[in-house]
């Protein structure tokens, strides 16, 4: 296949800022022969490459060299989230953003599930008795009879509600704009009533993207609204719950037990609570990452930058007013 080549002057210049780095700069030396790659490994190449990049592909935007980024037109970012750039968002509207939504629901959506599933059945509790050799059988109600409450039915909401559906779970959710049907969701509420919806699920999944109206949205008042018997799982950004209130809420037996993916502060500190709790599971931040996720990056990335080469419209722009 024969791909663009530049439109004028001298190559565009990409600047990869990413632990993938050597196999995103191989993908695209091999089908954009004629750009000019830089690879920034550490803070000083990172400062010193700034001035000659056209692109950036990176996980997040540093910020603190926004005023280096003379030549930037384009900042594709390699993770569905593009929190890194709020901070400069109104100095930043001159650059387009773009990120990699779409490549992270239906793993995610195996996590959740597996999740939902461990925690329904109590495997953790299943585990400590095998370790003492203990013989105890139960019954357990079906998941088909469960409801999964999903807060923020973006890309990978939206995923996972379908999941949900499909193993014939009652699935509720919530989104800004309530005017369409969401595949898989039973009934849709507004931000505004998500007291409702934790009021209603025995499962609670929180999808949302790490803006200004999803900081601090789940603290000790949400979660006392929710059963006693619920779970809540968190796949967004440790920021959207108020930590500490969630680890009292937890001891007190407010909800039965949660699943956590994400944390305020990463990695979760050897000292915080949260590891050693019998109804909690602690995973490193890893629901959204598939094996192959740099080649699906590149997919977007390398559509994204045929386009940007022909100097027309991207694929995957994130509205900075939005932050999503």
């Amino acid at each position: 296949m024969t791909f663009p080549r530049p439109m004028a002057g001298e190559a565009v210049t990409i600047l990869i800022n990413d632990t993938a780095a050597d196999q995103y700069s191989e993908l695209i030396r091999e089908r954009f022969p004629y750009v000019r790659v830089l690879i920034a490994r550490d803070a000083s190449s990172l400062h010193e490459y700034m001035t000659d990049a056209d692109v950036l592909l990176s996980s997040r935007f540093p910020v603190h060299l926004f005023d280096r980024a003379r030549r930037l037109r384009w900042f594709q970012c390699s993770n569905a989230g593009v929190d890194s750039v709020l901070p400069i968002g109104d100095r930043i509207k001159g650059i387009t953003v773009t990120n990699a939504r779409g490549i992270h629901g239906e793993i995610i959506s195996d996590f959740v599930i597996a999740g939902v599933t461990i925690m329904h059945w109590n495997f953790l509790q299943f585990f400590r008795e095998q370790a003492r050799r203990e013989w105890r059988p139960r019954d357990v109600a079906p998941l088909a009879e469960r409801t999964l409450g999903v807060v923020g039915l973006g890309s990978i909401g939206s995923a996972i509600a379908r999941r949900g559906k499909s193993i014939g779970m009652r699935v509720i959710g919530s989104r800004r704009d309530v005017s369409q049907p969401v595949a898989g969701v039973d009934k849709l509420f507004s931000p505004n009533d998500l007291a409702e919806l934790l009021q209603l699920s025995d499962f609670v999944v929180l999808a949302v993207p790490q803006v200004p109206a999803t900081t601090s949205l789940i603290g000790r008042k949400q979660l006392q609204l929710m059963r006693r018997t619920a779970f809540l799982v968190n796949i967004a950004r440790g920021s959207v719950i108020v930590e500490r209130e969630l680890i009292d809420e937890l001891q007190a037996g407010t909800i039965a037990g949660a699943l956590l993916d994400v944390f305020e502060r990463e990695p979760l500190p050897p000292d915080n609570p949260l590891w050693t709790m019998p109804n909690v599971i602690v995973t490193p931040h890893v629901a959204g990452y598939p094996s192959d996720y740099t080649r699906r990056v590149f997919e977007i990335f390398g559509e994204n930058l045929q386009r940007f080469l022909q100097m027309q419209p991207l694929r995957n722009v994130v509205d900075l007013d939005r932050g999503y």
